[in-house]
């Protein structure tokens, strides 16, 4: 007992001089740029105390039928189920660690049979309960259960980053939908009026006043939509399948709203509603960096480095074991029945040449550590990138909507009087041709810019940290 005594008398002294750092615990050292997003004249224009990143994802997106697709994604996705599983992988990672700071106990029966020189076989047994306890003086395995614990937060904003951008793929496949509708309904009506203009041109062409050029460049417009509108129906099959493998079930048609041919973006449709002032809202700078979950997976990675160099660190440092076994039997020359066995033994072991393997661990994990330093930079840097490119997109959306919309109305007047003027024998049929592809040209702009524009405010939703809840 003197001699356990001494053991932990030098690792205590050893302690005190040496190992205090060792239980420090993390502080984020590395700072932001205060001036993450830019700072041109439309981001700070867009700054408020709050943000759409608080919203939740139920909040934002308003339609039912989106809703209804985003929660069958959460709960079927296999990428969202992977992340679960990583999570409560991780969670019993961090037990186990915990629990490290317990003794171990195994029981290990021995028997044994044994003669010699031909005398009577005797037999001898040992039923002992043995312990090992490795006593955590210098940090070691408090510094793995906090790298365990950091493992465990990076798992949960690997599923939050998992969740968010399962909602945004969701969301804009969704409203890729809506826009291919609207395109197909565009393309509908077009066809009826130029297969109109078309039976036109050929009474006009019997009639010996317009010659067959005039019919053949009617057809071949007329035509090139019916191949647009085929084109657009296939289009359509294949996001309804893409949706459909995000959802983990078979191909099959999906519901959604559509968007009406006199809407604008001041109206109640999900993707022009998402074009009002206050769905512009980035929030200040912290806020962001609070609520994305690859810039806090990026400071937990820091954590997790720093936690491992401080126990690469306390390898340099003595490891005291204890050591027990406790039990019977009959060997050592006792004769049944078996008698009580017992023995308590303390080491201490200090490492002094170990081939350079624990000043290299220990090097290898300064340097990780400063290399996630550098990766949490550039994470903050992407981000904010990513946030200035959205609100130009949105900016530059609802900037051209407008103009996008009178353009349809001038064209729209263009086409009903050159045909008139055409009916009067007043313009050529170049002309209206012209005028009817330079319409539809247009309004298909005008749907896609409102496309658009519902995607890039989702791009900005999710650049602020948003559909984590």
């Amino acid at each position: 007992m003197k001699r356990l005594s001494n053991i932990f008398i030098v690792a205590a002294v050893s302690l005190m001089l040496t190992g205090c750092g060792l239980y420090n615990k993390y502080e984020k050292t590395v700072e932001e740029s205060a001036d993450v997003f830019g700072n041109d004249q439309g981001i700070k224009a867009a700054m408020g105390e709050t943000s759409i990143a608080e919203m939740s994802w139920r909040e934002f997106f308003t339609d039912p039928l989106l809703q209804q697709l985003i929660e069958q994604a959460l709960a079927n996705n296999t990428d969202m189920a992977t992340a679960r599983i990583n999570v409560e992988k991780s969670e019993i990672a961090l037990k186990a660690r915990k629990l490290a700071y317990l003794p171990s106990l195994y029981f290990s029966p021995q028997g044994a049979l044994s003669s010699f020189d031909g005398a009577k076989a005797t037999k001898s047994y040992t039923l002992p309960l043995d312990v090992s306890w490795d006593i955590d003086v210098f940090g070691s395995n408090t510094n793995k259960k906090r790298a365990a614990k950091a493992v465990l937060l990076q798992s949960q904003m690997a599923e939050e980053s998992t969740r968010s951008n399962l909602i945004s793929a969701i969301a804009q496949q969704y409203f890729y939908l809506q826009l291919l509708d609207r395109e197909l309904d565009i393309l509908l009506e077009t066809d009826s009026l130029w297969k109109v203009s078309l039976d036109t041109q050929q009474a006009l062409y019997e009639n010996g006043k317009t010659f067959s050029t005039a019919v053949n460049q009617q057809e071949s417009s007329w035509l090139s939509v019916k191949l647009q509108i085929v084109s657009t129906r296939r289009s359509i099959r294949s996001v309804e399948n893409d949706i459909c493998s995000l959802l983990c079930i078979t191909p099959q048609h999906i519901e959604r709203s559509h968007w009406s041919a006199d809407e604008d973006y001041h109206s109640a449709s999900e993707g022009q509603r998402l074009f009002e002032e206050r769905y512009m809202k980035i929030g200040v700078p912290a806020m962001m960096l609070e609520r994305r979950p690859d810039i806090r997976l990026a400071n937990y990675y820091m954590e997790e480095a720093f936690y491992n160099t401080q126990a690469a660190r306390a390898a340099f440092y003595p490891t005291i074991t204890l050591t027990g076994e406790a039990g019977w039997t009959n060997n050592g020359g006792l004769v049944n029945p078996s008698k009580l066995l017992w023995q308590l033994v303390g080491s201490l072991t200090q490492p002094i040449f170990a081939r350079g393997q624990i000043n290299a661990n220990y090097k290898i994990s300064k340097l990780t550590e400063e290399n996630l330093k550098k990766k949490y930079v550039q994470t903050v840097i992407d981000a904010g990138n990513q946030v200035n490119e959205a609100i130009a997109d949105c900016q530059a959306a609802r900037e051209m909507h407008d103009y996008y919309h009178r353009q349809v109305e001038v064209l729209h007047e263009a086409y009903l009087g050159t045909h008139e003027l055409m009916d009067n024998g007043k313009a050529a049929y170049l002309e209206v041709l012209t005028a009817q592809e330079s319409l539809l040209s247009a309004q298909l702009n005008e749907a896609t810019n409102m496309y658009n524009g519902a995607q890039a405010i989702i791009s900005l939703y999710i650049a602020l940290g948003g559909g984590t809840k």
